[in-house]
């Protein structure tokens, strides 16, 4: 905002952070190790500019001064910090620019990776994942960074974050264009099976069974029932359940292409088990699937 105090601030701590650089390659500075102390302190300052920024709601600012920060702290040598400093600066540019975002959490992740630090470097790809999914619409790169994040924490025995990383991965594999509904299949049918052992977990498999026999709906009626078939026998609770009832009903809909029988059993099941968006959306291209059938006779 023009004429902000905090933004005045800044621009002069930003003035003075490249004084201390310029001054810290003198001769001197190098022989007695000044320029070291001078580079910790145009750090420091670009940190305090990036705060006053902030304060100003001039993300972009902040976001640049940050990064000027993280930059230093490198030639430093002082790898955390620059890599929490390239995290400020992602969230700020989240405000303002999502790709520029993107770029200072990727720099974070090296750092990270290289530390062996992957639950945090997860985290931060999950940043990234919901940034590409919600800010810049590319779902493609946002189930690859989910992937990655559900691979890090596996490897670091975090099951349950790593399952619900796998879980976006599997809903958007769904949606993207063109949709994976075989690979969105075979993960809910992992997480299913994962569920299925645990008692905590176990409720939750008959949803994640239900979803896999939809994306193979998607696929094939064929695929479908096998599925279904297959879940019954791994889970008497699935075959007991709603979800389960309510599969049996459109599958012979589906097979005697019949959009009335279809449409009036997810009106049914609607009635007391609201469907999702997802949902919705999976169901409405099976119906259009079977018009789309009714219209080649």
């Amino acid at each position: 905002m023009a004429g902000d105090p905090n933004e005045s601030r800044a621009i002069q701590l930003v003035a003075e952070a490249e004084k201390k650089i310029k001054s810290s390659t003198g001769f001197l500075n190098n022989l007695f190790g000044g320029g070291v102390t001078k580079l910790e302190e145009a750090s420091d300052l670009y940190s305090k500019a990036a705060n006053n920024y902030k304060m100003a709601k001039n993300w972009s600012g902040a976001g640049s001064s940050f990064c000027e920060c993280a930059n230093l702290q490198l030639k430093l040598s002082s790898r955390h910090d620059a890599a929490t400093a390239f995290v400020d600066a992602g969230n700020c540019y989240r405000k303002c620019d999502p790709t520029e975002a993107i770029a200072c959490l990727l720099k974070a992740i090296e750092i990270y990776t290289d530390m062996g630090r992957f639950t945090i470097a997860a985290k931060h790809h999950i940043t990234i994942a919901e940034i590409c999914e919600q800010e810049t619409a590319d779902v493609e790169l946002a189930i690859k960074h989910y992937a990655t994040a559900s691979d890090y924490y596996r490897g670091e025995e975090s099951t349950s974050a790593a399952n619900k990383c796998s879980l976006k991965v599997a809903t958007l594999s769904a949606q993207v264009d063109p949709p994976d509904f075989e690979k969105a299949a075979q993960i809910f049918e992992m997480l299913g099976t994962s569920a299925m052992d645990n008692t905590l977990l176990k409720y939750s498999a008959k949803d994640h069974f239900f979803k896999a026999v939809l994306c193979q709906l998607c696929i094939d009626v064929l695929n479908g029932q096998l599925a279904l078939n297959k879940y019954k026998e791994m889970q008497p609770a699935f075959a007991d359940s709603r979800e389960c009832k309510f599969l049996e009903k459109i599958l012979p809909a589906i097979e005697g292409e019949s959009t009335e029988d279809f449409t009036a059993a997810v009106t049914d099941y609607d009635s007391i088990s609201r469907l999702d968006s997802w949902m919705t959306a999976i169901l409405l291209r099976i119906k259009k699937q079977i018009n789309e059938e009714e219209d080649l006779k």
